[in-house]
């Protein structure tokens, strides 16, 4: 037993199980002599429900983990090169992603039992802002063990039109030379090979964000038709059930008429037994009375 296997085991489960699993973890890592483990099982904190969430989305999707990485550091070198119209449309991007990201969280999190209010998804969604801005946040997030959600202000620094316009004049301008030597040709060849990687930066961040959003929306795709048929499932099984309640219903009622039609029968052989006595003693009777008839005449 060590703490990562332990960690990695107690994150992954639903929120109800994080503390009873954490203390038969350090009651065992006790049991086996490891004092300090069980110590440093015993703070590990129990996820927040959005940081659960965020967890959930990590560990059910991770083959988009590593793409999502390497489209925030895309992100994140192109947000400091790109002009103002550029900003705009990676701004656009970023917030599909998001958005489309925060859906799946909170729909993994709503199948699996618990789901999250639009505070919490909110949170989710300042968690995705802030490890597509900061490699720190991004592999943590990347770990699929916080416990809690990342700071709303943990985004994109905000970039203003005077720093874009700036920017813009100084790729379109280089800097002059000294007046007193010849102008060099080396600063415009480098120029223009960084301007080359700002475009194959800003392509590849493009690709990395549409294959991601297309990605997320196939899953959304399936969890919808999967949605469809779990209600038709249910509305199938509803009818099924009405059924079986009115054919318990009804054959109740048969048992019950069952158990009168019984009594009736009995009733009636009572009756019949009844009136056999009665045929029987009449005609004891009856050949009584002729015999004192004929022992009379």
């Amino acid at each position: 037993m060590d703490l990562d296997t332990v960690a990695d085991e107690l994150y992954g489960l639903r929120p109800e199980e994080f503390v009873p699993a954490r203390a038969a973890h350090a009651a065992a890592a006790r049991t086996a002599g490891d004092r300090a483990l069980a110590d440093r099982i015993t703070k590990l904190r129990r996820p927040s429900l959005s940081a659960w969430a965020s967890n959930l989305l990590v560990r059910e999707h991770r083959s988009e983990v590593e793409p999502l990485l390497r489209l925030g550091e895309g992100l994140r070198q192109a947000h400091r090169d790109l002009d103002g119209a550029q900003l705009r449309e990676l701004s656009r991007r970023q917030r599909t992603l998001i958005s489309a990201l925060s859906r799946q969280a909170g729909q993994l999190a709503a199948q699996a039992g618990h789901p999250i209010s639009d505070a919490a998804q909110h949170e989710v969604e300042d968690t995705l802002r802030a490890a597509l801005a900061q490699p720190e946040a991004a592999r943590e997030w990347a770990s699929g063990r916080l416990t809690k959600p990342f700071s709303a202000t943990a985004d994109f620094p905000a970039v203003t039109e005077t720093a874009v316009t700036e920017s813009a004049a100084r790729r379109r301008a280089p800097e002059a030379p000294p007046p007193t030597e010849p102008e060099p040709s080396a600063p415009p060849r480098r120029d223009r090979k960084a301007d080359a990687d700002r475009r194959r930066r800003l392509a590849q961040a493009r690709k990395d964000a549409d294959e991601t959003v297309r990605a997320l929306q196939a899953r959304e795709d399936e969890a919808a038709s999967a949605s469809r048929t779990a209600d038709a499932a249910r509305e199938h099984l509803d009818e099924v059930q009405r059924r079986i309640s009115e054919l318990a219903a009804g054959l109740q009622r048969a048992k019950d008429e069952q158990r009168q039609a019984r009594a009736a029968e009995q009733a009636a052989r009572d009756q019949v037994r009844t009136a056999d006595r009665q045929v029987r003693e009449a005609r004891r009777r009856a050949a009584a009375a002729a015999a004192d008839v004929e022992r009379l005449s």
